[in-house]
């Protein structure tokens, strides 16, 4: 099991996902030294599992939302395929 970094537990998903992003163009960039990637890719791993606690967390409050209603069933949720051109 992964644990998250006890500085990273207050971190939003909005700003770990912005975090995440920031990191990601910087390492495709190619202008960082072997040492600052392998550094941002651990940085990245962090900021990886607050976005997926946090989603998790999310997932488990609706599921739970949804059993306390009892015509309510917990669906598989399929995301939009659309692309803004095609709107």
């Amino acid at each position: 099991m992964t644990t998250i970094s006890k500085c990273l537990l207050d971190v939003s998903f909005e700003e770990a996902l912005g975090r995440l992003e920031k990191l990601v163009v910087s390492m495709e960039d190619g202008e960082i030294s072997l040492a600052e990637l392998v550094e941002q890719y651990e940085e990245g791993t962090g900021y990886l599992r607050v976005c997926q606690k946090h989603l998790r967390d999310a997932e488990l409050k609706i599921e739970k939302l949804k059993k306390e209603h009892d015509s309510w069933e917990t669906e598989t949720f399929e995301p939009d395929t659309t692309t803004e051109d095609s709107l």
